[in-house]
């Protein structure tokens, strides 16, 4: 079990939080299929300072995905604080998470996300600062550096400890790597070392087998996992009966990630109107279709989609395709 302050969490496998991406409807899908912990998309602090609608939005938070982690990011004490505070008094997120590893430059421009990797001083004041204003766990999530040059992960991570924060998630990339290359995981256990709080491993996890190896190799407490779920939450149960039991699930069939990748949709148009959900939703689609033979023809076709209806109908008989393909190559 993984334990960050006082929220108990029931494994070591945890949803990143990933922009445009991990609203209420994908956190849910990917909750039920058994992460310890899930992680909302980062949000602006003066988007929820001055009560943006869109800001305030993407506060919502479903009981059944908790324990969640709801991400802040910010350049500014004030405003980081006002914003860590409304959190915690007005929404129902177990742990406020601090961005330290955004590294799109109209964060960092605004001394935000990784730029704070460049100063172990701005994080511990500024951690020290949002853990005194709050009651709930703060957390961080950060990459190991700025760039080959400036490789602070272990002050930084020590910073976080001395300020309170009560876990740290280190992506084992520098902020100029972007999502490129290959995630150091020698910095992760190095980190591990050096901390007394969890750490929680990120960054190359693509299969259940990874997921183990950089437990494994790192020492670290828990793994989270981000691209690899996209369109896939089978990778995060198959990770789950993977490290509790030693045994790896089969594959999901055609029809199996079609019908989830429904389910989401209907998630996502709860969530949002219908012309917005199944717009946002052909990217989804997109990933719930990687490895389907014929995927590019079809992909096509999700991008004419205008209604829950239209995009329903393409995957079902996608699936249902698939399965008489299937019941020829048998009968053969």
């Amino acid at each position: 079990m993984l334990k960050i302050g006082d929220i108990e969490i029931k494994n070591q496998v945890v949803l990143a939080p990933m922009a445009g991406v991990c609203n209420s409807a994908f956190r849910l899908t990917v909750k039920e299929f058994g992460a310890g912990l899930v992680c909302a998309e980062m949000v602006s602090d003066k988007g929820i300072v001055l009560k943006n609608e869109k800001t305030m939005n993407m506060l919502y938070i479903d009981e059944r995905e908790k324990p969640l982690s709801l991400q802040i990011f910010g350049g500014e004490k004030k405003t980081l604080v006002e914003a860590a505070q409304f959190v915690d008094k007005n929404t129902n997120a177990d742990i406020i998470d601090i961005n330290m590893g955004c590294p799109v430059p109209k964060i960092t421009k605004c001394d935000a996300g990784a730029k704070w990797l460049l100063d172990p001083d701005k994080i511990y004041e500024m951690v020290a600062a949002v853990v005194e204003a709050v009651e709930k766990p703060v957390t961080v999530k950060m990459r190991m550096g700025w760039d080959d040059d400036h490789i602070f992960a272990v002050k930084n991570a020590q910073a976080v400890e001395r300020a309170g924060g009560k876990a740290v998630a280190l992506h084992g990339r520098t902020r100029v790597q972007m999502y490129e290359g290959k995630a150091n995981w020698d910095i992760i256990r190095e980190v591990k070392q050096s901390i007394n709080i969890p750490l929680i491993g990120n960054g190359d996890v693509q299969t259940p087998h990874d997921a183990k190896r950089m437990l494994e190799e790192t020492g670290c407490d828990g793994v989270m996992i981000g691209r690899a779920a996209l369109g896939n939450p089978w990778m995060i149960y198959r990770t789950v009966q993977y490290l509790e039991t030693g045994r790896l699930m089969v594959e999901p069939t055609v029809r199996e990630k079609m019908d989830v990748c429904i389910l989401h949709l209907d998630r996502l148009i709860a969530l949002k109107d219908e012309y917005i959900a199944v717009r946002e939703m052909r990217k989804h689609a997109a990933w719930y279709l990687k490895g389907v033979r014929g995927n590019a023809r079809v992909r096509n076709a999700i991008n004419e989609c205008n209604t829950r209806d239209e995009l329903v109908g393409v995957l079902n008989s996608l699936a249902v395709e698939v399965e008489e393909e299937e019941r020829h190559v048998i009968v053969g």
